[in-house]
């Protein structure tokens, strides 16, 4: 069942222009880099106005480079970090903006060599960005009830719609998005960037082909009704969102 709560429409100028195709999807407009959402189209569920942030220079300053030690792991540090600088904000623009940073810091050109793929490209990083940033708005309550779903939740499906790979590329650019579970240098650096989104990132699958998404959630969500409540909307909503496919690039 689809839940929307009337919202402000959500308007957003990045760094960066954001590919126009995104517009494939109801309810976002991208022009350059102002990318438009409006809430009753674009989300299946979004029953939550507010986030938890952190500034991100101050991530930058304060916690990429801190070290764990054998008294204080990296997640310890980042949840610290959250209970000291995190602030809710009902501003679903700051949202994005920090995101993109986070994103732009996560798929830096530099982690190209270290991927083991040579045909991932710099404009495959580019579009993890993009969709990674938009992700940002799904939120998961401590209660591990999945209050925002978007598009984005399910990488892959709306990944192929908006940039028209084949459901090879669309496979290895989510393996990219969430390889930083099994390469920990990068899982590292993931639980400290995403302290700037208030959570670390979760993910419902083990594998491409489950197609279940990620979220940042916050530290102490139940994952055992997080993952009954994906189990029982995802198939129906995976579905929508290949609907959109103007190529069977599959």
């Amino acid at each position: 069942m689809t839940t929307i709560n009337t919202a402000s429409t959500i308007v957003v100028e990045l760094p960066e222009a954001f590919d126009e195709r995104w517009s494939r999807l109801p309810g976002i407009q991208v022009k350059g880099r102002r990318v438009t959402i409006d809430p009753a189209e674009y989300f299946f569920r979004f029953e939550a106005h507010t986030w938890l942030v952190a500034d991100w220079d101050l991530v930058k300053a304060q916690l990429l480079e801190a070290e764990e030690t054998t008294e204080s792991a990296v997640e310890q540090l980042a949840l610290d970090f959250i209970k000291q600088h995190g602030e809710s904000t009902s501003d679903a623009a700051r949202v994005l903006a920090t995101a993109h940073e986070v994103y732009a810091y996560l798929f830096r050109t530099e982690h190209l060599a270290g991927l083991g793929l040579p045909q991932f490209t710099v404009d495959h990083l580019r579009m993890l960005r993009e969709a990674a940033t938009l992700m940002a708005l799904n939120k998961v309550e401590l209660d591990g009830r999945i209050s925002n779903v978007g598009p984005c939740w399910f990488f892959p499906a709306a990944t192929a719609v908006v940039f028209d790979l084949d459901d090879k590329t669309g496979g290895m650019l989510d393996e990219v998005y969430h390889g930083g579970w099994f390469n920990e240098h990068r899982r590292i650096e993931a639980i400290k960037a995403h302290a700037a989104l208030g959570g670390r990132l979760v993910h419902g699958c083990q594998s491409v082909p489950d197609q279940s998404g990620g979220v940042v959630a916050p530290y102490g969500a139940s994952m055992a009704n997080f993952r009954a409540d994906l189990a029982q909307f995802k198939a129906g909503w995976i579905e929508q969102v290949y609907a959109h496919r103007v190529n069977d690039a599959a």
